[in-house]
């Protein structure tokens, strides 16, 4: 996986495969898996990285513990920034949206729980969605 594979219980984001899925898994589980910065930026990367892995046929993105996304981490100095919205979206949202948008492989987004703000729209930016009751 070119160096990305994140295995460490401790990332925010962990990555595995398993024959041809890669399972990426929000690893923030006592804040409900809520985006920061951090995951904004590392994402798109585990993501090129499935893309350009032959092997790899299909991504399902879930969330560690009981939720899935709770959106944006209000507590993370970097997603306040300015204060601009717009900024905001353009920097950290729409790269990340592009990317899933523009995947050779279908991105499924396995909704484990809570899936609000951001969080609902990244779900619903992947190709399926498939949710826990």
């Amino acid at each position: 996986m070119n160096g990305l594979h994140m295995s460490d219980e401790t990332s925010t984001l962990l990555c595995a495969t398993h024959g041809a899925v890669r399972l990426i898994t929000l690893n923030r589980p006592a804040a409900l898996n809520s985006f920061t910065a951090e995951i904004y930026e590392t994402l798109p990367r585990l993501l090129d990285d499935a893309a350009g892995d032959a092997a790899v046929r299909a991504v399902v993105i879930t969330g560690a513990g009981r939720g899935f996304c709770a959106g944006q981490d209000l507590n993370d100095p970097a997603m306040l920034g300015t204060g601009d919205v717009g900024a905001g979206i353009e920097r950290f949202i729409r790269p990340l949206a592009m990317r899933v948008r523009t995947m050779p492989i279908p991105v499924i987004a396995a909704v484990n729980g809570v899936a609000a703000g951001a969080g609902a729209n990244f779900a619903l930016c992947c190709d399926f969605v498939v949710a826990a009751r």
